[in-house]
């Protein structure tokens, strides 16, 4: 008995600083968004109103916040299914085909995953210029000028040049983690799958997919997160919320109306949206994503 309560409180005693990190840090902050979502505050004078769910009746009938929903949506979206293609597809090709210089092309996708978000978004900045940009140069030196756009100066497709700086960033992270579940598959299994006929898409589609499903289900959900997230810090880097609003999202709004409209409590409520948000959308994706474990 005194062994077991020996090791209990060893347990305890090892999960304790976790636990309280976890609460102080993540549990009682989260707390508080809501609490505040309740509140008129500027978020400087020593004044809180009580409203109750007044913010999110105005929250309701915010246009500007709509426009931030969509653009965050269609970010994700667009972001996760061509990200989660692209990094499968090389995360496949690295490991299953025998090419020269695979530890170089690993390493090459996997830096920008380190670069600073802000030195992104000058690398994408300096890309779409209009007048000496990269990307006009290399529409204009292919004599395709009719192609050429003002990238973060028109709202129609400034959204789209954010979505293609977020999969940049992002590939290389998702291939190795795709790369690290795909290396652990035995290779006989596609030996026998090759000695019976299969070629490399049934292969992949058959042995790989399958194998793979658990990592990403996962992921699924971090692309969800990491997108919410890098997407205000790269507007916020590259766009700044324009032009005239058209390239906000989800946290820079929220940001907005928290610290620079001194509409405190406002913002607090956009924060409990994105919240429900993301855990709805997570959840939903868990369960229709959830599929029998199989082992080899």
């Amino acid at each position: 008995m005194d062994r077991k309560r020996k090791e209990g409180l060893f347990i305890l005693a090892s999960l304790a600083p976790a636990v309280i990190l976890f609460i102080l840090f993540i549990v009682l902050p989260t707390v508080e968004v809501f609490r505040m979502s309740l509140y008129r505050w500027g978020g400087f004078s020593a004044n809180q109103t009580f409203v109750g769910l007044d913010n999110f009746k105005v929250l309701w009938n915010d246009q500007n916040f709509y426009r931030a929903f969509q653009n965050s949506i269609l970010l994700i979206v667009v972001v996760t299914i061509v990200t989660l293609v692209i990094a499968i597809f090389f995360a496949n090709i690295l490991i299953r085909e025998d090419l020269k210089g695979k530890n170089f092309f690993r390493v090459i996708f996997y830096i920008p995953n380190i670069l600073s978000i802000v030195v992104i978004a000058g690398i994408f900045s300096a890309i779409y210029r209009p007048g000496q940009g990269l990307l006009n140069n290399t529409l204009s030196l292919f004599r395709l000028e009719s192609l050429q756009q003002q990238w973060l100066g028109d709202q129609k497709i400034i959204i789209y040049s954010i979505v293609a700086a977020l999969i940049w960033q992002a590939i290389g992270y998702y291939m190795v983690m795709y790369m690290s579940s795909i290396a652990s598959i035995p290779e006989s299994l596609y030996e026998s799958a090759s000695l019976n006929g299969a070629n490399k898409w049934v292969q992949f589609k058959d042995i790989t997919l399958p194998l793979i499903w658990n990592n990403l289900r996962t992921t699924l959900t971090f692309f969800i997160i990491s997108t919410i997230n890098l997407s205000f810090l790269l507007v916020q880097a590259m766009t700044g919320g324009g032009p005239d609003g058209s390239s906000q999202v989800f946290l820079f709004y929220m940001y907005n109306q928290a610290y620079t409209n001194s509409t405190y409590g406002y913002g607090m409520a956009i924060g409990v949206m994105v919240f429900l948000f993301s855990f709805t959308l997570s959840a939903i994706l868990m369960r229709v994503t959830k599929r029998e474990v199989l082992e080899f």
